[in-house]
């Protein structure tokens, strides 16, 4: 997808996924709606994203695999270097957010590839996303609201929607269960969606991606966590970058007949086949707030030819809101430091 007149190709791009996959037209609520209660459920923070606040831009380059040339032809996969714009973050609409707690870490991508075309992608340190509907979402947000007088979520409402709503339990337990990131370069992110892959005989491989450390996982204990305090993340990641240790192998895991690839909340089983379509090394920091990523959205519906996103109504929901939120933004002068 080119970028031209972005705002408006995204909200086209929203309404037209909705002319054509009926399952959506009743179930998402507005988009508007969605922005707002994330304002009223995380807080406002004006200038700042609404999830995922508190982040830094970085540059990076992607060289594709002979495997992802094998399954697809797309651009990304030519084996040429491929310049990437990069956001690390933290979970939630609070950019004051603590480094050091269990929680969500996000890696956003947008691969810049040849004849103007990008690739956006937005990943989480979690196999499986909150809800598995932007109805669901919805419900999830508006049941976790702080009421205006006690300035805490009532504890009735959020059990009565997750009593109804299991799904969206999963997500916390997973990451209550996980110890502390040791950086931003040493955890996994999951696109949690489903993707499918096609190559120039028209053969497709479906799947859900997975980016995952070049030298693995690391990880603190809860005393290592608390020494560290609230703002590591940023300094280790310079550092590391510095020290040309900042590197991913991006894994698809390959479907199997039967697997469930329109859930957000339910990862494909243990031991599905991986193949790597390529590596991604990150380069360099932003000194600052600044950054190429500042403005964009990171929409993962925005995709070269070659790929394709699976009927999930989660991943066909996310962008309206993401460029209206985008517009708000960029109204209030966009920040995220």
């Amino acid at each position: 997808m080119k970028i031209t007149n972005f705002l408006a190709s995204s909200v086209a791009v929203f309404l037209g996924l909705l002319s054509f996959s009926p399952v959506l037209v009743h179930a998402n609520p507005d988009p508007n709606a969605m922005v707002t209660q994330f304002e009223a459920t995380g807080g406002k923070f004006e200038g700042f994203r609404r999830s995922g606040a508190k982040g830094i831009c970085a540059t990076g380059e992607f060289i594709g695999s002979a495997e992802g040339r094998k399954i697809s032809t797309a651009s990304a996969f030519s084996g040429k270097p491929i310049p990437v714009v990069v956001r690390f973050s933290v979970g939630g609409g609070n950019p004051k957010a603590a480094d050091n707690t269990k929680t969500q870490r996000n890696l956003a991508l947008q691969f810049n590839l040849p004849k103007n075309e990008v690739w956006q992608m937005g990943n989480i340190s979690a196999p499986v996303f909150g809800s598995a509907t932007p109805d669901q979402l919805m419900g999830r947000l508006q049941s976790l609201q702080p009421d205006p007088n006690t300035k805490a979520a009532d504890p009735v409402k959020v059990k009565a929607f997750a009593d109804a709503n299991p799904e969206v339990l999963l997500q916390g337990k997973y990451f209550a269960s996980q110890p502390v990131p040791a950086s931003y370069v040493a955890t996994n992110y999951w696109g949690v969606h489903g993707f499918g892959f096609s190559n120039a005989k028209k053969e497709k491989v479906w799947g859900k991606w997975v980016f995952e450390p070049v030298g693995g996982v690391q990880t603190l204990s809860d005393e290592e966590a608390k020494a560290k305090g609230p703002n590591f993340l940023f300094d280790d990641l310079r550092q590391r970058v510095a020290a040309g240790n900042a590197s991913f192998n991006f894994n698809l895991e390959v479907a199997q007949a039967g697997d469930t690839l329109t859930n957000a909340t339910v990862p494909l089983p243990d031991g599905r086949k991986k193949i790597t379509l390529g590596v991604l090394k990150i380069v360099a920091v932003a000194p600052d707030g600044s950054g190429p990523c500042l403005n964009i959205t990171f929409d993962p519906n925005i995709m070269p030819a070659g790929m394709e996103g699976a009927a999930d109504p989660m991943l066909r929901a996310r962008t309206a809101p993401y460029a209206i939120s985008l517009g708000r933004r960029i109204v209030e002068g966009s920040k995220q430091q």
